[in-house]
C-alpha cells in the first residue's frame, strides 16, 4: 500500500481500463440552520467529474422525526442539471418557473440550471424515513446558458440476471430514458438480490461510477462498502457487479470524460471565477435571473461569503495504475 497524492493507494499492475478508484464519502451538513448530514463523494480531490456527473449526494435512511427531514429553503443554480433520485419518502420541489412537483421512490426529477433559476425541496409531512441522492450535471460549455428547464419520468423496471434496473438518463439492458441531456451520460438504480452477479454492457468511451447504497458489492473484483463510490476509466465493454450482502440498491453513473475544466462555488458550475462572482452579485441583487420561488413558507437562502481568492478550475486526476482509496477527512 502506498500514498499518493493524499490518497491511500493499493496498485497490482493493472492498466487504467480495468483498475478501479474507491472514492469515500465525506459527511456534509445541507440546508442551513435546519441541516440534514449527506455522504459526498463528488467532487474531491481525488475526482472531479465522472463524464459530466460533478456532484453526488447520498443520504439516509433517516427517520424524520429525529433528523427534521429535508428542508431547503430556495437556493439558485447555475451551469449545471440537478437529478432528485428517492429510495424512500416524499420531496416536494418548487422552482422559479412554476413547476410544483414531488419526487417520489423509482421516479426522477431532472431540473436544469443553465442561464439562472432557483428552487425549494422539502420532504414531506407523510415523509417518515428520508433517503435518496441527488446528483450534479455539469453542463458543457456550449450550453452552459441554456434556457432553464424542468422534466420529470416514472422509469419501468427492467429485468437483469439476479434483479432490476431503473434506468434514469441514456440506456442500460435494453431501455433508454426519454429524459433530454446535453452530453451522453447514464444514469441508473441497479438493484441485485444477495449473492447474484449481473454483467453489465455498456459504452468503452464511458467513464462509470458505481454508489453503493448498501452492503458490500464486487465491482469488477473490487469490493466496494456502503457509501463508497466506484470509479471504472473508459475501456469496458462490460461491467460486472455482484451482491455479496443483503443490500438494495446501488446507483450507476457514466458518461464520456468532459472536456475542459470547470469553477465549482456553493450552488453555481461555470467556467471562470468570474462566472461565479456575476451569478453571486445577481443573487444579492434579486435579480430576474433566478426568478421567485412560490408557495415556500419562508425566505430563501443567503450566499456563503466568497472566499477572498480567485477560485480555481477543477480537473480530474490522471487515471490510477491500481486501486484506491480515498483517506477519509476527520471533522
Amino acid at each position: 500500500m502506498r500514498r499518493e497524492d493524499g490518497v491511500l493507494a493499493r496498485g497490482d499492475g493493472e492498466s487504467p481500463a480495468v483498475c478501479v478508484e474507491i472514492l469515500a464519502a465525506r459527511d456534509v451538513p445541507l440546508g442551513g440552520p435546519r441541516a440534514m448530514t449527506v455522504r459526498r463523494t463528488l467532487p474531491q480531490r481525488a475526482r472531479t467529474l465522472i463524464g459530466a456527473w460533478c456532484f453526488a449526494d447520498h443520504y439516509g435512511p433517516d427517520e424524520v422525526s429525529v433528523s427534521g427531514g429535508m428542508d431547503v429553503a430556495p437556493h439558485p443554480r447555475i451551469g449545471l442539471q440537478t437529478v432528485s433520485w428517492l429510495f424512500s419518502g416524499v420531496i416536494e420541489h418548487r422552482d422559479s418557473l412554476g413547476s410544483h412537483a414531488f419526487v417520489r421512490p423509482g421516479e426522477v426529477n431532472l431540473m436544469t440550471g443553465g442561464h439562472g433559476i432557483s428552487h425549494s425541496e422539502v420532504s414531506t409531512p407523510d415523509t417518515t424515513i428520508l433517503h435518496g441522492v441527488q446528483l450534479w450535471v455539469a453542463l458543457p460549455g456550449e450550453h452552459r446558458d441554456t434556457a432553464p428547464d424542468f422534466q420529470h419520468h416514472v422509469p419501468a423496471p427492467v429485468p437483469l440476471d439476479g434483479g432490476e434496473a431503473r434506468v434514469l438518463l441514456g440506456s442500460l439492458a435494453g431501455d433508454t430514458s426519454p429524459v433530454g441531456t446535453f452530453t451522453p451520460l447514464l444514469g441508473a438504480e441497479v438493484t441485485l438480490v444477495p449473492g447474484a452477479t449481473a454483467a453489465l454492457d455498456v459504452d468503452p468511451g464511458f467513464e462509470h461510477g458505481v454508489l453503493v447504497d448498501s452492503g458490500d458489492v464486487r465491482v469488477d473484483g473490487t469490493v466496494v462498502r456502503p457509501a463508497e463510490l466506484a470509479y471504472a476509466a473508459p475501456g469496458r465493454r462490460t461491467l460486472t457487479l455482484t451482491n455479496e450482502a443483503p443490500g438494495t440498491a446501488r446507483m450507476l453513473l457514466g458518461g464520456p470524460p468532459l472536456p475542459g475544466e470547470i469553477v465549482m462555488w456553493w450552488n453555481f458550475v461555470g467556467r471562470t471565477h468570474d462566472d461565479i462572482v456575476r451569478a453571486l452579485e445577481d443573487w444579492a441583487d434579486r435579480s430576474e435571473r433566478f426568478g421567485l420561488v412560490e408557495g415556500y413558507p419562508g425566505d430563501r437562502l443567503p450566499a456563503p461569503v466568497l472566499p477572498n481568492a480567485t477560485l480555481a478550475p477543477r480537473k480530474n486526476a490522471g487515471a490510477r495504475g491500481g486501486v484506491t482509496r480515498a483517506r477519509r477527512s476527520s471533522r
